[in-house]
């Protein structure tokens, strides 16, 4: 009896050592840290790509094309809630693995892995175009620092690089919960509002000089495909992908029922982001928008106004991304650390202070080498993130209600699920396809 006892005591005791170190990790986030957390992820880069698919679209097709993805991404994350809270996972890596087992689990790891890895390094990339130029479509565009002090060894994309890695990153991804984060999301934000504030601003100064350009509600057929078309909607898709943030930002709420508040309200938010720059964007600039918009504010100054909006426009815009980074690397870091330290006996990430800190320091210092190293690495895994997060953002939650392991699903949303693969197949398929043909013919 006494050795029965005593066996029960030993299984029982780590488990509630685990549990409370897990319980040690406070829950005291907030529904407006979620909106901010949330609403950063998906204004990030992403963003100065829009106006360019409103040449394509045409105003009104692009407004609906944002609002459509919108609602697909607030339904897959309904379902990625609904069996969150029916299972035990607490992971997204978890929760698939529970209907697809290790397979499903390895899978969307080595999604989440891909995407943020590639993600995070163009971030770095854009940030030493923004701060030191770099070379587009054969013409040289100084980077703020070498226009306004010159070339030096100290405005060099790899030290600017490195002081912006040591001196704003670091601190960011040092922090151990994401709801820290809210107060630099929050500012991420706002400046991304600056953005909107400057663009409008300029475009209802030249509507009122007379100087907008002339823009379409409908697409252009003489000079699109139709097929073009499909081509605008992984720029979308990439910008509202935050579901490998959706764990860790619903494990730190007082109440994980607030999640899908909070998902709403960053939906509506970010919403009339996208849908400000790409309007604004294009009426301001019209047919000779650039894919990346910041280039014609380069372009555009020609006055003292001018080059100051333009700095402050890229100023701003780079403060924005490297506020971003922090939230995209707290999930990378994550489900690394799932991956490589996977056993049920090691302590929470963010209580291993150990573990925390070299992973933290290594995953850092990689991206940073590779931005340095491989300025044009950014192609390639533009390619794997659009079709990687179409697995984390629709593929993987769809696939969940059709397994239907907790036997949650109703038949509606058994039709829902099918809709949503058929569409994300279907659109990625054909941008992929058309991109590729695109390149052959250059």
């Amino acid at each position: 009896m006494s050795n029965s006892i005593s066996t029960t005591s030993e299984t029982i005791t780590p488990l509630l050592q685990q549990n409370h170190e897990q319980d040690s990790v406070p829950q005291n986030g907030t529904i407006s840290g979620a909106v901010f957390n949330i609403s950063t992820t998906m204004v990030g880069a992403g963003i100065m790509s829009i106006p360019a698919t409103m040449k394509v679209l045409g105003i009104i097709p692009g407004l609906i094309v944002i609002v459509l993805v919108a609602v697909i991404t607030d339904l897959t994350v309904e379902f990625m809630l609904r069996f969150t809270s029916s299972g035990k996972a607490v992971t997204y890596a978890g929760m698939v693995g529970e209907s697809f087992g290790s397979v499903g689990s390895l899978a969307v790891k080595i999604c989440v892995i891909t995407t943020n890895l590639g993600v995070l390094i163009v971030y770095f990339i854009i940030l030493g175009d923004v701060l030191c130029g770099n070379e587009f479509n054969g013409t040289t565009h100084l980077g703020i620092l070498q226009q306004w002090f010159g070339i030096h060894w100290w405005t060099c994309r790899a030290f600017a690089l490195l002081i912006v890695a040591l001196f704003i990153m670091l601190p960011l991804v040092m922090l151990r919960r994401v709801d820290s984060l809210k107060y630099s999301s929050a500012l991420s934000i706002a400046l991304a509002l600056v953005f909107v504030v400057i663009c409008s601003s300029m475009a209802f100064h030249a509507l009122w000089s007379g100087k907008t350009q002339s823009v379409r509600i409908f697409p252009d057929f003489s000079q699109v495909t139709a097929l073009d078309l499909f081509t605008t909607v992984p720029v979308f898709v990439t910008g509202f992908g935050f579901h490998v943030n959706v764990h860790p930002i619903r494990a730190e709420l007082v109440k994980p029922s607030d999640m899908s508040i909070a998902v709403r309200l960053s939906l509506l938010i970010s919403v009339a982001i996208y849908f400000a720059i790409g309007f604004f964007g294009y009426l301001l600039f019209g047919d000779s928008i650039m894919p990346d918009v910041l280039i014609n504010f380069d372009q555009n100054s020609d006055s003292s106004v001018g080059r100051l909006l333009d700095d402050i426009v890229r100023l701003s815009y780079a403060l924005h991304l490297a506020l971003v980074f922090p939230i995209m690397f707290y999930s990378l870091r994550a489900n690394i650390d799932e991956l490589l330290f996977s056993n049920k006996n090691n302590r929470p990430l963010a209580l291993d202070t150990t573990r925390f800190v070299s992973l933290t320091l290594v995953l850092l210092t990689f991206t940073y080498l590779v931005a340095v190293e491989i300025p044009n690495v950014w192609y390639f895994f533009q390619f794997l993130g659009s079709t990687t997060i179409v697995c984390l953002s629709f593929l993987f939650p769809a696939a969940i209600i059709l397994r239907d392991t907790h036997g949650i699903s109703k038949t509606i949303d058994q039709v829902m699920a099918i809709v949503v693969i058929i569409l994300a197949v279907g659109t990625s398929g054909i941008a992929i396809w058309t991109n590729l043909n695109g390149s052959s013919a250059d």
